[in-house]
């Protein structure tokens, strides 16, 4: 871990975000290639999946992305409780940006009926609609990434923060991918194209990532506001997308606990591994 760190502390913070969030494209793709593997899912695992992937993403905004924004911008000058306001500008942007374009594209979210896609009105196929919905879903996923590694500078504390963000990103991003390809492969879909849709979903996460850190490197002041938008964006998911598709069925224990496991898990990693 530390060999990883000073590592990525010495590349340039765009190139350390790309790789990162290669990572976790890598592992979304291994995920949808269990499709060649299996045809179907059980549905209880895959709502405790889901349910995981929701608790990971509420822990890691949380604890890598809120607590981190508020100390930036305390460290910025910001106090008498005024180094909250960046964090919670940008939690509000971040949820705002994830809302226009829940309206704008149109998306079929993961166990919903086919009558049942969001968005505008649309003669695109249902698989389509599902790879975009999971596509939205990983956006905010590569911002957080690499607006870590934009931010960090070298600086190893804040690196070791964007790797254990990356780890947990990395994790439950695996069941994302079998969330995509299973269902495609149950409709019919072949192995192939299960699979190569299941991976296709999260080649978003990379052009995010350098995109964030980029901004971020290229504008310090951004940075409390940048990692409140991340935040406020993977929280909107959560509660619009991952929760949802957990409580439809006779499983919804299952999610739940699913979810605390995930919370748990990345708290724990944020702890040990900081």
């Amino acid at each position: 871990m530390k060999e990883l760190v000073q590592y990525l502390s010495e590349l340039d913070p765009v190139l350390a975000a790309f790789y990162a969030t290669t990572f976790t494209w890598f592992l979304t793709m291994m995920g949808a290639s269990l499709v060649f593997f299996f045809k179907q899912m059980n549905r209880a695992l895959l709502d405790g999946l889901l349910g995981f992937t929701g608790g990971v993403m509420v822990a890691a905004s949380c604890f890598g992305l809120l607590l981190p924004a508020i100390d930036q911008a305390a460290e910025m000058g910001m106090k008498d409780g005024w180094e909250v306001m960046p964090a919670t500008v940008g939690f509000a942007l971040g949820a705002l940006f994830l809302f226009i374009l829940n309206k704008l594209l149109p998306h079929l979210h993961i166990n919903f009926r086919e009558d049942e896609k969001e968005g505008p009105k649309t003669s695109w196929h249902s698989t389509t609609l599902l790879v975009l919905a999971i596509t939205l879903h990983n956006i905010p996923e590569g911002l957080a990434v690499g607006v870590l590694f934009g931010a960090a500078g070298g600086d190893i504390e804040m690196i070791s923060s964007a790797v254990i963000i990356t780890i947990g990103i990395g994790i439950q991003n695996f069941p994302e991918g079998i969330a995509v390809a299973m269902p495609l492969r149950r409709q019919g879909v072949s192995r192939g194209k299960s699979f190569w849709y299941g991976q296709l979903s999260a080649i978003v996460e990379p052009i995010a990532g350098v995109a964030g850190a980029w901004a971020v490197a290229s504008f310090v002041p951004i940075l409390p506001y940048a990692l409140g938008f991340a935040a406020g964006a993977m929280i909107f998911v959560v509660v619009e997308e991952v929760i949802p598709e957990t409580q439809r069925d006779k499983y919804r224990d299952i999610g739940v606990l699913g979810f605390i496991g995930g919370f748990l898990l990345m708290m724990v990693l944020d702890v040990v591994l900081g």
